[in-house]
């Protein structure tokens, strides 16, 4: 009996890291959208505005203003439409996590 227990408790942490696995995935593919403007990973070339390791509230901020058009832009007010705010959020920690 322990050992069937053992077995689902097993699998239900390996169903978790997978389902955490596809999540952080998922948001690489979103951020991977902001790589022709901020670089790979968010280290930009310069020019740019580099994402990498920067403040993930306030790229959250200008993320939403971007969305809700109280921010200026060329070409960011369209992309952002593109994603809902925890979307936005979620991007925003990624970059902020990365290394510059």
């Amino acid at each position: 009996m322990a050992t069937v227990k053992h077995w689902l408790t097993a699998a239900a942490l390996l169903a978790a890291a997978a389902g955490a696995h596809a999540q952080v995935n998922q948001i690489q593919v979103w951020a991977s959208a902001c790589a022709n403007c901020h670089g790979t990973e968010g280290r930009a070339e310069p020019g740019n505005v580099t994402l990498a390791g920067g403040n993930k509230d306030d790229m959250t901020k200008a993320l939403l203003s971007f969305k809700n058009g109280t921010r200026p832009a060329t070409i960011m007010h369209q992309l952002t439409k593109g994603y809902t705010d925890e979307q936005l959020a979620q991007i925003s920690a990624y970059f902020a996590a990365q290394k510059n």
